[in-house]
């Protein structure tokens, strides 16, 4: 874990949001889209906070409640030399991706001739009843299910393993006690399945019909070659432009002179820190001890980073004081009642509710830094030599010197989301899957 990005986007964009009881109406798909917008990044946090509650600090925890030339004497800030490495994608990596997609596609092809197996799909019409009794959602026709996959409660798929096409058996099962259903729970059922054929999967073909079948916009192979590409290309570009401000930050930071950091303000992103390392802990099912030893998170660490992240505020703010980038309240009323529509929110003061509005104030702020030091900076783009390269990485083995300006990423979804996330294809759930699980 690199410290100064991490700060970067969890301490500087993470800091701004602060939740109450939940993300009400917030658009939970936004959630793996932060690095589209700034937007899209508040909506993340908000989503990643919802079980903290809203804490109180002073004044001297914001920006709003200080007088940043008392903490910070600038040095150099415009013209700062930065050398990154370009972005680019190899034709390795495209297929790499395109190889995940297949593998995580797989089609699947009709037996015959033997029975149900472990790990195969197979279709069903079941009718599930209690005490002789048919109850609700325990009732599917033509339905398919792998075997093993554990996706029904215990008993049942094993239940059908040895069956054969057109065999019709009852199969013996118990709900468990704590069954999100409290009509079903802890209560013994029989399953009355038909099995009306068995399919294995077998690894998918890259064709033009597989392709059309992600449901991606893609018409043929060669279409989505550049598709993914494209999906890969907008995340190398991210991570150039994060490494461009991670580098610019700390060259402002290392021509700063400091004086004694406000205690409140370092105390304000320590608790920030703590608090996504325990959601990121809970979810990843870590106890916290266990989850910073196995991310290298110590202590000493979160200190630090809280102590960076200020300096690092503290400095963008005295930007902002000489360059006339500070944020107007005006200007924050107009983001989030743009982004309450957005989520999905009744209207903005439910919106607001959620929100540390002087830290979102702050975040908006270091946009607009962020983007000024970028302007008025040397950043060389270093090609990385690597073969097999794609005609449109445009590889040429030399140095380019850009004036500063970065491309904006404009596409609404990443390469994971607008692939079900996890490179499949998405799936409807029935109710009856979830009765019967």
């Amino acid at each position: 874990m690199k410290g100064k990005k991490w700060i970067l986007t969890a301490a500087l964009a993470a800091l701004a949001i602060s939740t109450m009881a939940g993300c009400g109406g917030a658009d939970e798909n936004t959630q793996e889209s932060a690095q589209e917008s700034s937007q899209e990044t508040a909506a993340e946090s908000a989503s990643e906070t919802q079980t903290q509650q809203v804490v109180e600090y002073g004044e001297a925890a914001y920006l709003d409640g200080l007088n940043v030339a008392d903490y910070v004497t600038l040095g150099e800030y415009k013209g700062l030399e930065v050398s990154v490495e370009a972005p680019s994608v190899s034709d390795e990596s495209v297929q790499s991706y395109i190889d995940y997609v297949l593998q995580n596609n797989p089609s699947l092809e009709e037996v015959t001739g033997r029975p149900v197996q472990e790990g195969d799909v197979v279709n069903i019409d079941y009718v599930g009843k209690i005490d002789g009794v048919a109850f609700d959602g325990g009732t599917a026709e033509g339905y398919d299910l792998e075997i093993g996959s554990g996706s029904f409660i215990d008993g049942f798929e094993d239940g059908l393993i040895g069956a054969e096409v057109g065999e019709t058996r009852d199969v013996q099962t118990t709900f468990p006690e704590d069954y999100r259903s409290a009509e079903v729970a802890g209560k013994d059922a029989v399953f009355t399945v038909t099995v009306n054929s068995i399919q294995v999967e077998v690894e998918a073909e890259l064709n033009d019909e597989f392709v059309q079948g992600l449901n991606v916009g893609c018409e043929t192979v060669d279409d989505f070659r550049q598709y993914v590409y494209d999906l890969l290309m907008e995340d190398e570009q991210y991570s150039h432009d994060a490494e461009v401000q991670v580098n610019l930050l700390e060259s402002v930071l290392a021509n700063a002179t400091f004086q004694e950091l406000p205690e409140e303000m370092q105390t304000r992103y320590y608790d920030r820190l703590v608090n996504n390392v325990n959601y990121y802990a809970t979810m990843s099912g870590y106890d916290v001890d266990a989850y910073m030893e196995a991310n290298g998170i110590t202590e000493e660490y979160l200190q630090q980073s809280a102590e960076d992240a200020t300096k690092e505020l503290i400095a963008m703010g005295a930007i902002a004081d000489a360059e006339g980038l500070n944020v107007t309240d005006a200007e924050v009323d107009a983001q989030l009642e743009e982004e309450a529509v957005q989520y999905g929110y009744e209207d903005v003061e439910e919106y607001k509710a959620l929100i540390d509005v002087k830290a979102y104030k702050e975040y908006m702020m270091t946009d607009k830094v962020l983007s000024f030091l970028e302007e008025n900076a040397v950043i060389t783009d270093v090609e990385a030599a690597s073969e097999g390269e794609t005609a449109e990485a445009g590889t040429s083995g030399e140095e380019t010197v850009t004036d500063g300006t970065e491309e904006t990423v404009t596409s609404e979804e990443t390469a994971s989301e607008e692939l079900a996330e996890d490179g499949t294809r998405a799936e409807e759930s029935t109710a009856t899957e979830e009765d019967a699980q």
